[in-house]
């Protein structure tokens, strides 16, 4: 845990000119009608919690289709890796998950000063924070995804996953799961039937293939 702790002083030293460029607080109302849900509907023990942006939130059906684990969805619509870190206090501790499902990094991209490195950094700062707590729970780390209203995006996508796949690769108790590339035709392009008319939520179609891509990596009891 120490390891830890020194490693999270080290990196937000070196990323407090972007750490939070854009205020938290501007989720500060959904993270308390969060924890109001929970006043009211005790959330399940040690769950295999899911964290992250809006492409977390819009699973709907996680639950039911995940309905052989213990699942919680605590996604964060619009949030960037920043703001998951700045909340974990509120939406990941206080449920003393068993394992973690993250997807952060997406929303970090229309930044046009963020580059692939510093999406990294965001990453890094999350993780540690995690591990500051949870030093040996597993973790699972879903690849930004390849939304075509973001394809301008998409070189600085890639390379943003490769280095986290790299940072990932050297740690324990976390895997990295691609759905850049399942989630591509045959020429290299974003399938469009897998999302929404923005272009950038997913339908059903493209939820199940998430959904075939995280399951052999979840915990059973």
């Amino acid at each position: 845990m120490r390891r830890y702790l020194f490693l999270l002083g080290f990196t937000l030293l070196h990323v407090t000119g972007s750490l939070f460029a854009q205020s938290p607080m501007r989720f500060a109302k959904d993270v308390n009608t969060i924890k109001e849900f929970d006043k009211m509907y005790a959330p399940p023990e040690h769950p295999i919690l899911f964290v992250g942006s809006s492409s977390i939130r819009k699973w709907d059906d996680l639950e039911r289709n995940f309905s052989s684990y213990v699942v919680l969805n605590r996604g964060v619509g619009g949030a960037i890796t920043n703001d998951v870190t700045y909340f974990a206090n509120d939406i990941i501790f206080p449920y003393h998950p068993r394992q973690v499902v993250i997807y952060v990094g997406e929303n970090d991209i229309v930044d046009e000063k963020a580059t692939a490195d510093s999406l990294l950094q965001r990453f890094k700062v999350l993780y540690t924070t995690i591990r500051s707590k949870l030093p040996e729970t597993p973790l699972v780390y879903i690849s930004m995804k390849p939304s075509p209203s973001r394809v301008k995006y998409v070189d600085k996508v890639k390379q943003s996953n490769a280095l986290i796949k790299d940072y990932i690769s050297k740690e324990k108790h976390i895997v990295y799961v691609d759905i850049f590339s399942l989630m591509l035709d045959k020429t290299g392009k974003s399938r469009e039937e897998l999302f929404l008319n923005d272009m950038l939520h997913m339908n059903k179609k493209g939820y199940a293939i998430w959904e075939k891509a995280v399951q052999p990596h979840l915990l059973k009891k």
